[in-house]
């Protein structure tokens, strides 16, 4: 569906959902059961659109992708490594397909391609072809450092890096170069983002290690290593889960009960901002995996603004359009600063969060880096654009609930790309 008519919500949110399975995690382990030796296991590998445009990807680079029905089986390349696709790599919407196969591949004597959907071509490329460059890749791409990626990967050196941009896919790319590079590799990040990539490299044999830096900078180095094939359980999305979460912290009287969530530190900075917002949220790591993840409960109360900077963004980048509705029921002012990666993310998520929220009634600003929200204001039916980005169809969606009116959100049909089934799931528990 490409629009969709969302009616406010008549009664409090209630029950127990169960959302996707990460999509960060899953794509990661994919590519790292490429590069292992053996078959990798992933159980409740995320069915959404990014994720299968990866497994395609590693079935033309000559993987083994074996999809049942409880698990994803991916039989590696070993040390024979990667075999030269015969047509352009087509990674669909995703960019963390895109970015994250580069490195994969930098270090192997093959020449290949990437591109995507138009919406991929736009986004920034440069940011994972200059490190892969300073390690020996040659690595190019379009006018203005967009896709396609043209790569002749080869003997790579080691390098270490400053990141510019905190952004868990070039490091990633960097550390997934590293491992057949010559020499350490070591990646320095001025803001901490996801550490999916180092737990699981840890989990597979590879010589890995994160520490902290003067100055808060946290430096995480790899060794050259060759990986094992490991089994995985794959938690539910917490990017998923977050318009849900939102969704109960709206409604009055809600009391929802999400299951199953990765509770990964690098990912809860949304609940820790709901907390100081004043939401009453209960959440347990009873999981005994790689990545730790739980049973996340909240319950509706009133809420007021808070402030979010730029060290906070990471742990929250996709859950920051939710924020920004959240912000307009919320008393007081609520300003996001630090958040200039939202403008190259599917759409310029500030630009259309802004517009969306204003022809619902938000008292919003937008600024260069982030937004500000005063509230609360009474939110009205209206049309709404989500600009074929499936975070900002979710959240109008999601906004829709607590309007005087229905709400026509166009650009539904990409909310596949990350949550199949959004829609049902949220009316499931109304």
């Amino acid at each position: 569906m490409n629009d969709a008519e969302v009616l406010p919500a008549t009664r409090p949110l209630r029950g127990t959902a169960t959302v996707p399975a990460d999509k960060a995690i899953s794509h990661r382990g994919a590519i790292l059961g490429a590069l292992a030796t053996g078959t990798t296991r992933l159980r409740d590998f995320s069915s959404a659109g990014d994720c299968r445009s990866t497994l395609g990807v590693l079935r033309a680079l000559g993987a083994g992708v074996e999809e049942g029905d409880e698990e994803v089986r991916v039989v590696g390349w070993g040390e024979g490594g990667p075999k030269e696709p015969g047509a352009a790599l087509d990674c669909g919407r995703s960019g963390t397909t895109m970015r994250l196969v580069c490195g994969a591949l930098a270090a192997f004597p093959l020449k290949a391609v990437l591109t995507g959907d138009p919406q991929l071509m736009a986004r920034p490329m440069e940011r994972v072809a200059e490190p892969l460059r300073a390690m020996g890749a040659t690595v190019a791409t379009a006018a203005g450092g967009v896709p396609p990626i043209g790569l002749r990967g080869g003997a790579l050196r080691g390098i270490e890096y400053a990141m510019p941009v905190a952004s868990a896919q070039v490091k990633s790319a960097v550390l997934l170069a590293g491992l057949r590079a010559e020499g350490p590799t070591t990646v320095i990040e001025g803001v901490p983002s996801r550490d999916h990539t180092e737990r699981m490299l840890g989990a597979m044999g590879a010589s890995v290690a994160a520490s902290e830096a003067r100055g808060g900078r946290r430096r995480v180095r790899v060794e050259p290593s060759s990986l094992k094939a490991v089994e995985l359980t794959v938690p539910g999305d917490p990017s998923s889960a977050a318009p849900l979460l939102v969704a109960a912290a709206l409604v009055s009287g809600s009391d929802l009960t999400v299951a199953g969530v990765g509770l990964n530190p690098t990912r809860t900075g949304l609940l820790d901002v709901l907390r100081g917002m004043g939401a009453k949220i209960e959440a347990e790591d009873t999981s005994a995996d790689v990545e730790p993840a739980g049973d996340v409960r909240i319950r509706h109360r009133a809420l007021h603004g808070r402030d979010v900077g730029a060290s906070e963004i990471p742990s929250m980048v996709d859950e920051l359009p939710l924020l920004g509705l959240l912000a307009t029921q919320a008393e007081g002012v609520t300003e996001v600063r630090g958040a200039q990666e939202l403008r190259v993310k599917e759409s310029d998520r500030i630009a259309v969060l802004v517009t969306g929220l204003r022809a619902l009634g938000a008292n919003v600003e937008e600024l260069p880096d982030g937004f500000v929200v005063t509230g609360p204001t009474p939110l009205h039916g209206a049309d709404v654009n989500a600009a074929g980005d499936h975070r900002m169809a979710m959240t109008f969606a999601v906004a829709a609930l607590v309007a005087s009116g229905p709400v026509r959100v166009s650009g539904m049909q990409t909310v596949g790309d990350s949550f199949p089934g959004f829609m049902a799931t949220l009316q499931g528990v109304r």
